[in-house]
């Protein structure tokens, strides 16, 4: 059951980032830029999920060079969550420690900042775990290339050398971006996903990440 396992970073192994965190960012940059007060609906644009139409939209309504403004955004962003990571305020779950039994080649693909995913693998000692590791470039670029894209999960699969693997993730995007690289998806159903109705359907919904070793032995059928 499956040559290789990749998973999402953020709400898989490292917990999720403070909404908060990503808003003051958002705002913050406004400001590096020489915008002192964007509209609010311009900050809840940029501050997560964003897309290249947003990014376009907002950055024609204050006559801002798209490439220039998203490097200062990513950059200060992955800056902000490696003091989170180092305050405490970002850790892992309780159930990394899985990790240490799945006898398969990994991988990790985010659509977080390459900077910060590393950080946030390294601090906690987990990066050794990963054959190759993906998060997105402070590019524009990027924006076009991550989940639900299947880009970085193609470049993950194409660095391990197989083309039959199993994608964890959070979210939606995860299971599109895995099924558009043709391969499963188990979608962990943390408590911050608790309520979620998803309307892709993953071949497997785990609890945590305790459950794939049976998934991995062949000892837990897909979802019907």
């Amino acid at each position: 059951m499956y040559e290789a396992v990749v998973f999402d970073n953020d709400g898989v192994l490292l917990e999720l980032t403070e909404m908060a965190l990503h808003r003051r960012a958002a705002r913050d940059t406004f400001e590096r830029v020489g915008v002192a007060d964007p509209a609010e609906e311009h900050v809840e644009a940029i501050k997560i999920g964003v897309t290249v139409p947003k990014l376009h939209a907002v950055c024609a309504h204050y006559d801002l060079d798209p490439d220039h403004f998203w490097h200062e955004r990513d950059s200060l962003m992955a800056r902000r969550q490696q003091d989170a990571i180092r305050r405490g305020e970002k850790g892992v779950y309780d159930d990394i420690a899985v990790l240490n039994e799945l006898d398969r080649p990994m991988g990790v693909v985010s659509s977080n900042q390459q900077a910060t995913v590393e950080f946030g693998l390294e601090t906690f000692d987990l990066a050794g775990h990963f054959e190759t590791i993906y998060g997105r470039e402070p590019t524009v670029e990027s924006l076009r290339r991550k989940k639900p894209a299947p880009y970085y999960v193609e470049q993950a699969l194409a660095d391990l050398d197989i083309t039959d693997a199993l994608y964890v993730g959070d979210s939606e995007t995860d299971v599109e971006a895995a099924h558009a690289a043709g391969i499963d998806a188990a979608f962990v159903r943390r408590p911050h996903r608790a309520g979620k109705d998803l309307s892709v359907t993953p071949e497997y919904e785990i609890d945590g990440l305790t459950d794939l070793p049976a998934i991995l032995d062949g000892e837990r059928p897909a979802s019907d």
